[in-house]
């Protein structure tokens, strides 16, 4: 079966050499067709990968949060809750330790602080926030100078801070803000050295420094109790569900009924909708591309009908020598796979090209440097096996058509 298939192909591909304009036409149309799709394919790939970069890096999608649970809402009305957790680096140890898909464990805890420098006279009231080591890693927090605390300086307290950038910027004033490094400046009174400055970002508004763990305890303001919270970070992005399923067992082995006493919260919902926005416009435009390759497919089946009327004496003397009707059906779907093929295969160069092009146009008009065109395994066979199930179906009435042709009417045929 397969040697006659493999010369059924072979006189499939004399006979389009043969036709060298006719089998150009009728594959310009696959080239079109796959070639729109596998751009579509890409673009879509490579928008969804930018976009679930964007909301992990901006976002804590890949997180999950467990913090101290003060009221809980019992028939109508807000009732406190005295029994809650307060979480603390032994916690945090036995997150790390005890639970399977933890990257990372952060201890945090914020308040309203004011941070004011000595040398220029500035105060702010920021958001200060007491974070162990490694915080960065959860913020997806980048410097614009110096550098973050260590492991070694939160244990020890060291008396350091991370500003941002609309904070130094204040108080350095006139100064550049990259001058505080070094300086010592005052959180609710404490003095801190500056050691680091992060970036600015589009649309930053408020003040916030950062503080080692151990420091939290100059953010306490009167009586009021500062309830710090445990984020853990999954491995993966895929592995935030296994995670929470995790924590909640842990969390029942710790503290017992933990439901009432205990928020555990994760931000998935928020990567999900962003990125079903963007797989629903990769499917729209798919499907705009898959019509540009059913028209590919219809222009296969005029040319192979032509085929068949032009060729109609040659099938005759065929079948007068002894060629079966499935030999004349092989034959012809035979061409109709190899001109789907020679189109999936020029098409899939031209729509990878195509996306490429379009990458750096988006880029120059965005600014997205991060944006690039993803062409995976999965696209290009959807794409190329398209072509040849289009080559196939279009291709089988003429093949059927010259099968069932008479021997003796199809030699008489002028």
């Amino acid at each position: 079966m397969l040697s006659t298939f493999a010369i059924a192909f072979s006189v499939a591909l004399d006979q389009l050499r043969v036709n060298t304009l006719r089998t150009i036409l009728s594959t310009l149309g696959v080239i079109i067709g796959v070639g729109s799709l596998v751009a579509v394919l890409s673009l879509g790939d490579g928008m969804e990968r930018f976009t679930r970069n964007q909301v992990e890096r901006t976002t804590l999608v890949q997180t999950v949060s467990l913090a101290s649970r003060t009221t809980v809402f019992v028939d109508g009305v807000w009732a406190p809750v005295t029994d809650y957790p307060v979480f603390g680096p032994d916690d945090a140890a036995a997150i790390r330790r005890d639970v399977e898909y933890v990257q990372e464990v952060s201890l945090s805890v914020s308040s309203i602080a004011p941070v004011e420098s000595p040398r220029t006279g500035r105060r702010r009231e920021a958001t200060v926030t007491a974070a162990m080591a490694g915080f960065d890693a959860f913020s997806r927090a980048k410097l614009s100078s110096g550098r973050f605390y260590t492991r070694a300086e939160d244990e020890r307290n060291t008396p350091v801070v991370v500003l941002s950038y609309k904070l130094a910027t204040e108080l350095a004033q006139p100064r550049a803000p990259e001058r505080l490094l070094g300086e010592s400046v005052r959180v609710n009174g404490a003095p801190r050295e500056v050691i680091g400055v992060l970036v600015p970002f589009k649309g930053e508004r408020g003040y916030s420094a950062t503080v080692p763990y151990a420091s939290a305890p100059i953010l306490a303001r009167g009586p009021r109790r500062l309830l710090p919270s445990v984020t853990v970070r999954a491995t993966r992005l895929e592995d935030v569900d296994a995670l929470r399923q995790h924590l909640e067992e842990w969390l029942g082995q710790r503290y017992g009924r933990w439901e009432k006493r205990v928020e555990l919260s994760t931000m998935e919902k928020r990567l999900e909708q962003a990125v079903q926005g963007v797989r629903i416009f990769k499917y729209f435009m798919g499907a705009i591309a898959a019509i540009s390759l059913l028209v590919g497919g219809i222009g296969i089946m005029n040319v192979m009908l032509a085929s068949v009327t032009e060729r109609t004496r040659e099938i005759g003397v065929r079948k007068a020598l002894g060629a079966r009707p499935r030999d004349v059906l092989l034959q012809f779907l035979s061409e109709a796979v190899a001109i789907s093929s020679v189109g999936s295969a020029i098409g899939v160069a031209l729509g990878a090209i195509i996306a490429a092009l379009a990458i750096v146009v988006i880029r120059q008009q965005t600014g997205a440097d991060d944006l690039a065109p993803s062409l995976a395994l999965s696209s290009v066979v959807v794409a190329a096996g398209s072509a040849v199930f289009i080559g196939l179906v279009f291709g089988t009435y003429p093949a059927r058509r010259a099968a069932r042709l008479s021997p003796i009417d199809a030699i008489r045929h002028e």
